[in-house]
């Protein structure tokens, strides 16, 4: 029996976050095959509000895997012409990850996984900044064992963070980017965390539901060369296929200049070695997603965590740009509950992840 709440689902993805119009072309792109219940949804809502052409596609890890292992230095370096050409066709990207085993990748060729992101990055770039893009996740055993739930705990969690009000929630946010705005100086405080930066003249970018969901931050970036102390992450990061957990960056005018995670310190080093910008960061935003309290191992969901924040090596926004350029962007999660200040200028903003701000006490949930 089909779950009715994909079609909620899809209707968020389709009509609020992606808009699609009479005349699109849409490319739907899912990561896995256990998708395929919400591609079909999506799929049919976008053939319904008149889409002149709708692709989609499926990606196998498993298949991604070999490529990594096996692709000779010829092979790695071929560049896909063809999915360039159609990209600059696509005027609505909606993806989708149902992955049934996040560590599929973790004893890939982790050399060849940087350079071939390096490879297609004007593939991701076109659809970044030319498409109306949305991201998203499809609930697996894999994803729910991740997040330490079963299945159905796992979907009733992913419905509820993702099938919200959207534009009640963008309504909100508004206060915490006008105290971004205002702002100059940041300061993070808690366990082993002493970490502050500029944000003087750029600004604070909402991020309620348009191209990501669930979503739920509102981001802006440091000053590229002002970040000074240093942070420690206490929420578990997967990135090319690896498990990191207490990452701890030391900072020196805006670089990375210490890095270590407890038997990763080899395989964290390499991938902040992957271009100069990797040492510096493009991105600090503050979660603000009322449904998602946990870690889930996932990092859509992680960075949305309430009363968290994220402190991002790499490739800055174009809506918010410091100048850093990397073919990383890295979003590592800080949960400040129960431990830690987040301070704008001299005022305290948030205290142990609840705000405390006067204009801000309307983003904190109910309990």
């Amino acid at each position: 029996m089909k779950d009715p709440r994909l079609r909620k689902f899809a209707e968020v993805l389709v009509n609020y976050s992606a808009r699609v119009q009479p005349g699109d072309v849409v490319l739907i792109s899912c990561a896995g095959l256990e998708g395929t219940p919400l591609v079909k949804e999506l799929y049919a809502l976008c053939l319904e509000k008149g889409a002149k052409y709708v692709e989609y596609d499926f990606t196998v890890a498993d298949i991604n895997r070999y490529f990594y292992n096996a692709a000779s230095p010829e092979q790695l370096a071929y560049f896909p012409e063809h999915k360039l050409e159609f990209m600059k066709k696509v005027d609505v990207y909606i993806g989708l990850a149902a992955a049934d085993n996040s560590m599929v990748m973790a004893n890939a060729n982790q050399a060849n996984m940087i350079a071939w992101s390096k490879v297609v990055r004007p593939i991701t770039d076109r659809r970044v900044k030319k498409t109306r893009w949305v991201i998203t996740r499809y609930p697996t055993h894999g994803a729910a064992q991740e997040a330490r739930m079963s299945l159905d705990e796992y979907e009733d969690y992913l419905f509820a963070a993702c099938c919200m009000d959207w534009e009640q929630e963008s309504k909100k946010q508004d206060a915490l980017k006008a105290c971004l705005d205002a702002a100059d100086r940041v300061r993070i405080v808690s366990s082993d965390t002493d970490l502050s930066f500029s944000i003087k003249g750029l600004p604070g970018i909402k991020c309620d539901g348009r191209l990501n969901i669930p979503d739920g931050e509102v981001f802006t970036a440091p000053v590229r060369d002002s970040v000074e102390g240093y942070i420690t992450y206490n929420c578990p990061s997967i990135y090319q296929g690896k498990e990191f957990n207490n990452v701890r960056l030391e900072f020196a005018q805006g670089r990375i200049v210490g890095a270590n995670s407890p038997g990763m310190d080899e395989e964290l080093n390499r991938i902040l070695d992957t271009d100069e910008g990797a040492r510096y960061v493009g991105e600090f935003a503050v979660g603000v997603n009322p449904r998602i309290r946990v870690p889930m191992r996932n990092i859509l969901f992680d960075e949305k965590i309430f009363g968290s924040i994220h402190f991002t090596p790499g490739q800055a926004y174009d809506e918010c740009d410091n100048g850093n350029r990397s073919a990383v962007h890295w979003d590592l999660v800080k949960i400040l509950t129960g431990d830690g200040e987040l301070w704008f200028d001299d005022i305290l903003i948030q205290k142990d992840g609840r705000f405390v701000h006067e204009p801000l006490l309307g983003l904190n949930p109910g309990d």
